[in-house]
């Protein structure tokens, strides 16, 4: 049986991830900050196994859980799917030290740390797959996000980076950059003000709606597995339905609809 960590495995991306790596054979090691109750009744009912370790992955003490865990029950790991970040919605000139601090924190020190963690086991075994969860965002600027975007385009940097090291040795790194996603991140965003709602999205997308978590799940899966992507390394797949492909002027896409 082959094993996968997914990070921000209670809701969202994470969740249906997990989901369509259990359905692949995958055991499942899910970590986050809220229990992954749901995700793990799914996850058994396709009958695989399946640990859970919640926390802050910003902190090593808890990405060092997840290996004890993993090592203890599996002793090897095969993926890993650094999926867990979170949002910040404010014009650059208002954002704060310590939250700027705080997004770099969770999207791009957390994937830092279970990559060089979990890498690890990884080069031991001289095989194995890390899959980031980027953004658009990670590879063009979008307004008043000033704080996400950075730690979006870090994360994309570290991909390659990680990929030029370890591939050599066996360990592919690879960044999933979805375009926007129906989520409970994207419901949450628009709640609380974040300048735009839903008809923004599906107008400026060539696809006309958004991505939704299933979309970013099978990507995923791609990556991950060596017999679908074996040679490819350093890769930032978009899923994006052709948003940052479009050069095209509102008035002029909408006339194609």
């Amino acid at each position: 049986m082959k094993i996968a960590i997914v990070t921000g495995a209670a809701q969202g991306i994470g969740r249906r991830t997990a989901e369509v790596l259990a359905e692949a054979g995958y055991g499942l090691l899910l970590m986050d900050m809220q229990p992954c109750t749901g995700t793990i009744a799914g996850v058994k009912a396709a009958g695989v196994e399946v640990e859970e370790v919640l926390g802050d992955l910003s902190d090593e003490a808890v990405v060092r859980r997840g290996e004890e865990a993993v090592r203890s029950r599996w002793g090897r790991v095969d993926v890993l799917v650094n999926n867990a970040g979170i949002s910040f919605i404010a014009p650059a000139e208002t954002v704060e030290a310590k939250k700027f601090m705080r997004m770099l924190e969770v999207n791009l020190l957390a994937p830092f740390l279970l990559s060089k963690g979990f890498g690890a086991m990884m080069l031991e075994q001289r095989s194995g797959s890390i899959v980031n969860v980027a953004s658009i965002a990670g590879l063009v600027g979008v307004s008043d996000r000033s704080a996400y975007n950075a730690s979006k385009h870090g994360l994309v940097g570290l991909t390659r980076t990680l990929a030029a090291e370890w591939g050599g040795r066996g360990v592919r790194v690879n960044a999933v950059c979805p375009g926007w996603v129906k989520t409970e991140m994207d419901v949450a965003d628009q709640a609380a003000g974040g300048g735009y709602n839903d008809a923004d999205i599906e107008g400026v997308n060539p696809m006309g709606r958004f991505a939704k978590p299933e979309d970013i799940a099978q990507a995923i899966l791609f990556l991950a597995e060596t017999e679908r992507s074996g040679f490819v390394n350093g890769h930032t797949l978009v899923v994006d339905g052709g948003w940052i492909s479009d050069g095209s002027w509102q008035s002029l896409r909408m006339k194609k609809r």
